[in-house]
C-alpha cells in the first residue's frame, strides 16, 4: 500500500465505529489532511536550485470540532504532519524542519469550518541556496463544507470525502492516455511515452513535464513546434481543459479524479 494510502487509511480509522456515527457532520481528519496538503502546494518558495514549503501549520477549529478531537489530538497532530512529509518527499519540496501541526480554538467558527495558517519558520542556521530569512505567515484559509456529507451508519468513505487520486490525462482524437511519470516525451517515435501518430509530429516533440502540483508542457525543438491557438509557444502552462497543437493533432489536457 502506498505510504500516502497508508496514512489515509490510519486517519479515517480515527473516526471509524462510534466516532464514525457520532461526528458525521463534524471536520473529519482526512478533510484536514487533504486541505493541509493544499496549504503546502500554494505556498511554494522557488529558490535558486530548491523548491521550499512551509514546515508550520496552524489549524483553526470551531470549539465543538476542536472538542471531538480532545482524546486523540496528539495521535491526529503526528498523523497529519506525516502525510506532509510524505506529500513533499514524492513532489520533491524542501522543508526546513518536519513539518509540525497545531490546533488552535476561534470561537468565531462554525462546527464543520476550519482554517488553516502556513509559516516558513527557519531553523538555526541556514545554507547558502535557502529561502529569504523572513518569510511572513500565509494568510488564514478558511474552509466550508460544500454540500452535506451522506448519513450511513459507518465512517465517512475517503470517496464521500472527496479524497480521490488526481491523474493528468492527454486526450485526442483517437488517442487518450494517463500520465504517470513525472516527465512524459510526447512524439511519433513507438520509444516516446506518449506516442501521437501524425506524421507532422516530431519523433520526440514535446516532454509534459509535472512540477510540484503544476503541469507544464515544454517543446522539444520540434519540427512543427508547439501551438495555441495559432501562435508558437516554448513552454506551456497547462491548467484544466486546455487545448494546444503538435504537427496537425489537437490535444487537450484535463486533470481528473480516478
Amino acid at each position: 500500500m502506498p505510504v500516502l494510502r497508508s496514512i489515509e487509511s490510519k486517519l479515517e480509522s480515527l473516526f471509524e465505529g462510534v466516532f464514525g456515527r457520532a461526528f458525521r457532520t463534524n471536520v473529519q481528519p482526512v478533510e484536514l489532511a487533504r486541505k493541509l496538503v493544499k496549504e503546502m502546494d500554494d505556498h511554494r518558495n522557488v529558490s535558486v536550485s530548491r523548491v521550499y514549503v512551509p514546515n508550520e501549520y496552524s489549524v483553526y477549529l470551531a470549539p465543538g470540532d476542536r472538542e471531538q478531537f480532545a482524546t486523540y489530538e496528539s495521535q491526529l497532530r503526528d498523523e497529519l504532519g506525516d502525510y506532509l512529509a510524505e506529500h513533499a518527499r514524492r513532489e520533491g519540496y524542501v522543508l526546513l524542519t518536519p513539518p509540525r501541526v497545531e490546533f488552535e480554538t476561534d470561537d468565531d467558527l462554525d462546527v464543520g469550518v476550519f482554517g488553516i495558517a502556513t509559516r516558513m519558520v527557519q531553523p538555526s542556521g541556514r545554507a547558502a541556496d535557502g529561502p529569504p530569512t523572513d518569510v511572513e505567515p500565509g494568510a488564514t484559509m478558511v474552509y466550508k463544507p460544500t454540500a452535506p456529507l451522506p448519513q450511513p451508519t459507518e465512517a465517512a468513505s475517503p470517496v464521500e470525502l472527496g479524497v480521490q487520486r488526481e491523474v493528468a490525462v492527454l486526450s485526442w482524437s483517437g488517442g487518450r492516455h494517463e500520465v504517470d511519470k513525472r516527465r512524459a516525451v510526447i512524439g511519433r517515435s513507438k520509444e516516446a511515452d506518449i506516442q501521437v501518430t501524425d506524421p507532422n509530429v516530431s519523433r520526440r516533440h514535446a516532454e509534459l513535464r509535472q512540477e510540484g502540483a503544476t503541469y507544464w508542457l515544454v517543446d522539444l525543438d520540434s519540427t512543427n513546434g508547439v501551438e495555441v491557438k495559432g501562435k508558437r509557444v516554448k513552454r506551456l502552462k497547462l491548467d484544466d481543459g486546455d487545448r494546444f497543437t503538435l504537427g496537425s493533432t489537437e490535444i487537450v489536457f484535463s486533470r481528473e479524479l480516478q
